[in-house]
């Protein structure tokens, strides 16, 4: 896979142009209403992940969101990319270059998704809410902060539950990660989260 797309996953590169709030109608405050009330009752979710970049590179693995704050985007081989959100940091590795980034989770489109007590307005900007094929999509960005990156959010009915992300970047790259096979409220190991922890680091290898 080109290394580039998957980068936009948890990075945007900067110099977003202002984006007008969206008018939002009574329909528009209530399904964000129900946005916000599934997200903040979401304790932890397993599920299988497709990732497919703009130019349709394409890639799987299994991804844990715990919330508040903490999240694990492993990559099925040959990809050898891990991604783990916990401390308020994002944590990058490259299992093959053996090669670490940190980024803040405050700096990042993903970190509104993990973020405590979540709110669709005020700190956070909605650009779109859109309806379709039984789907409801709602555009966002961090009030103020437009050059983080856009996050669209997509929620399937029946049941209501996220279905999809994409993060639109800078340069007009949208990454998308679909959700399947789904399971809600499971305890995961703290150990899959804590990348301070040493032995996380001896587990992949980190000297």
């Amino acid at each position: 896979m080109h290394r580039r797309a998957l980068l936009a996953l948890p990075f945007a590169l900067p110099a977003f142009g202002a984006m007008a709030q969206a008018t939002l109608s009574d329909r528009d405050r209530a399904d964000l209403a129900r946005a916000e009330a599934w997200l903040n009752g979401l304790q932890s979710l397993k599920a299988r992940f497709l990732q497919i970049a703009q130019n349709g590179a394409a890639a799987e693995g299994t991804g844990w969101i715990v919330r508040p704050g903490r999240m694990r985007f492993e990559y099925d081989p040959p990809e050898p990319l891990l991604l783990v959100a916990s401390h308020g940091q994002f944590f990058y590795f490259d299992k093959q270059l053996k090669q670490a980034t940190t980024v803040p989770l405050s700096a990042t489109p993903l970190g509104i998704l993990l973020g405590e007590n979540l709110r669709l307005s005020g700190d956070i900007t909605v650009t779109r809410v859109e309806r379709g094929g039984g789907l409801l999509r709602i555009t966002l960005h961090r009030t103020g902060k437009a050059a983080e990156g856009r996050l669209t959010l997509v929620f399937g009915d029946a049941p209501f539950e996220l279905k999809q992300w994409a993060v639109l970047d800078a340069q007009g790259q949208e990454t998308r990660v679909s959700l399947f096979q789904p399971q809600y409220g499971a305890r995961f190991p703290s150990l899959l989260f804590d990348f301070n922890d040493p032995r996380f680091r001896e587990n992949l290898g980190i000297p």
